[in-house]
């Protein structure tokens, strides 16, 4: 699996965080790629579904029922939030596993408040 360009710790976020500096415009659209995932009602529930699942780590079959969709409905808001760096895909036979990264929103977070 390769990661998404998005920002991936706190590290990767200290240099934007100078108080009384803006961040730039790379970093701007990083944390925006992350903050948009997070714009839909959906997706903000499927992450709450996966952080809080006790085994860490959902599949796609036990997310449709929680939210009321389709499979493929699912999967497209799995994608982009997979895109964004908020969660890592695992294929395992037909099914896709999803589990949080919770360092992306953490860092994402910490850019805008630090």
């Amino acid at each position: 699996m390769s990661t998404p360009p998005a920002i991936e710790s706190a590290s990767d976020v200290a240099p934007c965080c100078v108080r009384g500096e803006t961040i730039d415009d790379a970093v701007a659209q990083d944390l925006a790629r992350v903050f948009k995932a997070l714009g839909d009602p959906t997706r903000v529930k499927l992450m709450s579904l996966i952080a809080g699942s006790s085994a860490g780590e959902m599949c796609v079959c036990d997310l449709t029922e929680p939210v009321g969709l389709s499979q493929p409905t699912v999967s497209h808001h799995m994608k982009l939030l997979v895109e964004a760096g908020l969660v890592e895909r695992e294929q395992r036979g037909r099914w896709a596993y999803y589990r949080p990264t919770i360092d992306t929103l953490a860092s994402a977070a910490k850019a805008l408040i630090a």
